[in-house]
């Protein structure tokens, strides 16, 4: 298989009289694997169907390896899509349903075979050739749906929340087993998810829909550890959001707590803040800000606290074999300063 690049411009797309996809730019590189995340309704998997081509946009252009392909059909596009459904035939086999694309291009039987063989081996499943959908596990079925699209040899494989009718455990192993089978191959590739987990573990780069639109689209770690505005912050992890002002040791929040922080990304001013639980330092005694512990919850090697300091609720991680008063004592490491929704960055003269 021969990777394309995919780049989509300015596209746009109403339905129901509701604006679904505004003005939507996005680049991926050949042989990447790309995550559009995001909320119901943020407009991930009608973006998904117009690469397709089951959807055609009401205004801009999708192309794969410079080419444009918004007027063709699906069939004639370079691309082969996984749906959340399977869509597997059940009076088939497993050959026979991974064989059904290929039947419809007429090509000749030895070829089906070959590339079929070659394909299900890719995916490990030669040893379910003549079984039937309704005889193997929910895993299986989706990786016959993956072979499926990828025995065609798109440029572009395109996969609509794949996982979600698997168990947690077996989503875990399937996605390994995506994004191994997708970088053995180097397909270049846009995964839908709802889910941060899955989209942080395989990803490439990420792109966070709000709305139509694409509020950040970056590596995992740049999106955690700088996420753009306030929504990417508070939709892509756990995030303490609260409202005040800088101080020469931290900040002052909304009723007049005050927190000592390590790290500002901006001063001077008004500001949203975030900071992530684990960020939140707890002690029993030392500096840092009075707070009460409401309760712990277990999360397996760490544990969750819910703080009380002041009016404000924090949240913290921490050793799950950490033991603490009902008193303590917390700071802030690494805090994110937005205003206007968008993370503000401390300029050279400030920091002098």
């Amino acid at each position: 298989m021969t990777a394309a690049g995919l780049n989509i411009e300015s596209v746009s797309k109403d339905l129901g009289g509701r604006t679904i996809v505004d003005s939507l730019e996005l680049e991926v590189e050949a042989g990447e694997l790309t995550c559009l995340l995001g909320p119901s309704g943020c407009g991930k998997t009608t973006t998904l169907r117009m690469i397709g081509g089951f959807l055609h946009p009401d205004a801009g252009r999708v192309l794969i390896d410079g080419q444009d392909v918004t007027g063709l059909a699906p069939e004639r596009r370079p691309t082969a899509m996984v749906f959340q459904s399977y869509a597997l035939w059940p009076h088939m086999t497993v050959f026979k349903n991974v064989a059904f694309g290929l039947r419809l291009r007429k090509l000749p039987r030895s070829e089906v075979t070959e590339r079929v063989e070659r394909i299900l081996e890719l995916v490990g499943l030669t040893h379910h050739l003549h079984s039937y959908p309704a005889r193997i596990s929910g895993g299986e079925q989706q990786r016959v749906a993956l072979a499926r699209a990828l025995v065609l040899e798109p440029k572009v494989l395109l996969l609509d929340e794949p996982l979600s009718n698997l168990d947690a455990k077996l989503r875990v192993r399937v996605r390994e087993d995506i994004r191994e089978i997708q970088q053995r191959i180097g397909i270049t590739t846009v995964f839908v998810t709802h889910d941060q987990d899955e989209a942080l573990s395989i990803s490439d780069r990420i792109a966070v829909m709000s709305g139509g639109r694409v509020e950040q689209y970056a590596a995992a770690r740049e999106l955690y550890r700088e996420p753009a505005t306030t929504f990417v912050a508070g939709f892509v992890g756990a995030m303490n959001v609260y409202t005040g002002t800088t101080t020469g040791e931290g900040i002052e929040l909304a009723d007049g707590t005050r927190i000592p922080c390590a790290e500002l990304t901006a001063t001077g001013g008004e500001f949203t803040f975030g900071v992530r639980p684990e960020d939140v330092q707890v002690t029993a005694d030392g500096r840092g800000a009075d707070a009460t512990v409401v309760r712990e919850v277990p999360r397996g090697h760490y544990k969750e606290l819910v703080l009380a300091a002041g009016e404000n609720e924090l949240r913290a991680f921490v050793g799950s074999d950490m033991r603490l008063p009902e008193r303590v004592r917390v700071s802030f490491g690494r805090v994110l300063c937005y205003r206007e929704g968008v993370l503000q960055h401390a300029t050279p003269a400030a920091v002098e």
